[in-house]
């Protein structure tokens, strides 16, 4: 399977929102605009870097071969979503439309949270309901994302001596 990655490489970027959770969520996309997609048949994984104030678009991938959303799965030959869970590497959610049960194995043994829509909606919804539920009172599932972004405190270290 043929996969393009883009990652975006800043320079001199200041921490905003040191201290606070930063979330990996990345979208199933067919468009780069909407959550529309499948995880199998997406064409594209939208990633974004997200807190409770602020997100930023930080990588995209692109795949040639997908899944064809019948349910069947390939008796033989390439695997189409090792691909994509390689492509999800540091995220700690993963919204789409839907996910077979294989799938979601392979999402949550990298330690990803995978989220299903019932419907499609545009991305700039998606990340507004997830930085709305980390400022507010998360869901247990989003707590436990949430912890697993914090950054790790050393202060045990200190003080010793």
């Amino acid at each position: 399977m043929l996969a393009r990655h883009l990652q975006l490489v800043e320079e001199g970027v200041g921490q905003a929102g040191a201290g606070e959770p930063k979330l990996r969520v990345a979208i199933a996309t067919q468009d780069m605009k909407s959550l529309n997609a499948h995880f199998g048949s997406a064409r594209k994984l939208a990633i974004y870097e997200v807190t409770a104030r602020d997100s930023r678009f930080v990588a995209a991938a692109a795949f040639e071969e997908v899944a064809d959303e019948s349910g069947a799965h390939r008796q033989e030959g390439e695997d189409r979503i090792a691909p994509k869970v390689e492509a999800l590497a540091g995220c700690h959610l993963l919204f789409c439309l839907a996910i077979g049960g294989p799938s979601a194995a392979k999402v949550i043994n990298a330690r990803i949270h995978p989220v299903k829509l019932p419907a499609p909606e545009p991305i700039e919804e998606v990340i507004a309901r997830v930085q709305q539920m980390m400022a507010g009172t998360p869901p247990p599932w989003l707590r436990k994302a949430m912890g697993a972004a914090a950054p790790r405190k050393l202060d045990f270290l200190q003080g010793e001596g």
